[in-house]
């Protein structure tokens, strides 16, 4: 993710000492599993071979196995061994113990065992609504007054046209404050939006039936399609009227400090440049959201046509204008996302016009052929295209190359698994996927492997994507659930301004941390130490630390997306 300011505050604890009482622990997923899932628990290499799993309220024994061999994983410098106890199946609360190692955290063993994680992930975006005020009954003990109305927004010198002047007064409430600051950015917006909206379209029974109790719950939409629409409507804000084109973010000239949003509200906004990331990205996620809300015609009469019209003047635009790279104005230095290569947004815009207006112009415009899948990040969307291509291939006019889809979707499946059967920890992650926001990487890996698995029913790819969420809650180097409120050794201390200003002890809940890398570039405003220049082991749970501890809405993304499809997949046939 982009870089935010050093911290404001003291710092109160020490990680290190925390992230190294990891070592010679059992690790195991904190939340647990379904009855048919993958298990997998990483021991020390000093532990004995005999592995138990025991009840964790009477120590009876539920299995007893063999680990694996030991084997270094480099990312963390460990020597590992890995017990698989899938053969448990029986619901209930368990820990694990061998002798040589501490026993495991807790974890369960049941039917639904992601619904209140994937509860919580949806309602973190609540928590980030720019321009409204939580109140009690739907937010507790982290109600807030309301911050960024947003109704007076200033066009910026770098986004005036002749039909917008610069100091233009337009009106651009409602979206999600991005992650632990307090500015809304396109470009990051459509790839969390669109994940949304496939975890919905992917799983529509699922989500019909999640109640996150948010001030829409009970109306006529899901609630995840009322928290989409609440970014999706800031975002159709900021596309300019008269050409199309869509400003890159609207935000302040810096960072607010550490504050409540009320009190960050008096610096000025503006919209700032239009791009082509920007548009394109408006640009598919509008045509997706489009075909999603159609069936919702009803109650939102006018928005899927409104949608994919916004769709195709966005395109028009980028057409017009197809190589216009964001770089932050002289005087804004509030992030960027900054992409100068276009081939993946057109290609994922091109995708989703094809699917939702039909036309076959759109396919053609894809280039599929010379188009590759990748695990998704916010400045590659090549992979998104492919989702959403093999989700409706059924539904493709003729033109649509079949084989190819399949092919795209399961040899980066392939790959991937190849990388989870070889690692010593049992997951796909490697040296180069510890980068800014590692543990969304690790989900977006889990995300396209359950593509394959729902394409082609390869078990190898659901268990490869089961060890993806396994990590991010407790599977990992340094022992931690990496989301807030949830696991036995959670995150406390992220770097979110609300859960840093509230008064709350208690982060605000449901929101993923970046996760362990190495470049460690807050080095030098974080009094508490890194407890290891290792990727995977390059962790502080501190406010201070931006570049490890931060929140963002593309990261909280893929966990609502897999953890909803682990609980409906769960071993059984997709």
């Amino acid at each position: 993710m982009r870089r935010a300011p050093a911290c404001l505050l003291s710092i109160l604890l020490a990680a290190g000492a925390h992230a190294h009482a990891a070592t010679g622990n059992i690790r195991v997923n904190q939340l647990g599993f379904l009855p048919q899932a993958h298990k997998v628990a990483v021991l020390p290499a000093g532990a004995a071979g005999e592995v138990e799993v025991i009840d964790a309220a009477s120590g009876a024994v539920a299995w007893r196995g063999r680990a694996g061999p030991a084997a270094v994983w480099r990312e963390s410098g460990e020597t590992v061994m890995l017990a698989d106890f899938s053969a448990l199946t029986r619901p209930g609360d368990y820990r694990i113990r061998a002798a040589g190692a501490a026993t495991s955290e807790p974890f369960a063993v049941r039917a639904g065992v992601y619904a209140e994680l994937n509860r919580a992930a949806l309602k973190a975006y609540y928590f980030n609504r720019s321009g409204m005020a939580l109140d009690a009954a739907h937010a507790g003990a982290y109600a807030r007054a309301a911050g960024h109305a947003d109704t007076r927004v200033l066009v910026h010198a770098s986004a005036a046209s002749k039909a917008r002047p610069e100091g233009t007064v337009i009106a651009s409430p409602k979206g999600w404050y991005d992650a632990g600051d307090y500015n809304k950015y396109i470009v990051n917006s459509g790839i969390s939006t669109y994940t949304l909206l496939a975890a919905f379209e992917h799983f529509p029974d699922y989500f019909a039936r999640q109640r996150s109790a948010i001030p829409e719950s009970g109306n006529t939409l899901p609630d995840i399609l009322d928290e989409a629409l609440w970014n999706l409507e800031w975002m159709l804000t900021m596309q300019d009227p008269h050409d199309g084109g869509v400003y890159n973010k609207l935000t302040n000239l810096r960072f607010d400090g550490i504050v409540m949003p009320a009190q960050a509200s008096s610096e000025p906004r503006y919209v700032v440049q239009k791009g082509t990331a920007a548009t394109l990205d408006f640009a598919a996620t509008m045509a997706a959201a489009s075909r999603v809300l159609k069936p919702y015609e009803q109650q939102r009469p006018g928005l899927p046509a409104k949608m994919l019209r916004a769709a195709e003047a966005a395109w028009e635009w980028a057409r017009a204008n197809p190589a216009v790279a964001f770089r932050n104005p002289l005087g804004v230095v509030t992030g960027e996302y900054g992409d100068a290569t276009f081939e993946d947004e057109f290609a994922w815009a091109a995708a989703e016009l094809y699917i939702s207006s039909g036309k076959d112009g759109y396919y053609a415009a894809m280039k599929p052929a010379g188009v590759s899948a990748t695990v998704p990040e916010w400045a590659d969307v090549r992979g998104l295209a492919w989702i959403s291509l093999a989700h409706h291939r059924k539904s493709l006019s003729a033109v649509a190359d079949q084989s190819l889809i399949a092919a795209r979707i399961d040899g980066l499946a392939a790959a991937l698994a190849a990388k989870w059967r070889a690692s010593a920890y049992g997951v796909a992650m490697q040296g180069k996927d510890f980068v800014w926001g590692s543990n969304a990487v690790a989900l977006n890996q889990s995300m396209m492997l359950l593509q394959a698995y729902r394409l082609n029913g390869k078990r190898d790819y659901l268990d490869a994507a089961q060890a993806g969420l396994d990590y991010v809650l407790g599977r990992n180097a340094t022992g931690y659930s990496f989301v807030t409120g949830f696991g036995a050794r959670q995150v406390r201390h992220p770097h979110h301004r609300p859960s840093m200003a509230d008064q709350v002890a208690a982060p605000v809940p449901g929101f993923l941390a970046g996760g362990p890398h190495a470049g460690q570039q807050d080095k030098g405003d974080c009094k508490a130490p890194y407890p290891s220049a290792l990727p995977a082991l390059s962790y502080i749970d501190d406010d201070c630390s931006y570049a490890s501890n931060e929140v963002a809405i593309n990261w909280n993304a893929p966990l609502v997306y897999v953890s909803a499809a682990l609980d409906v997949l769960g071993g059984a046939a997709p």
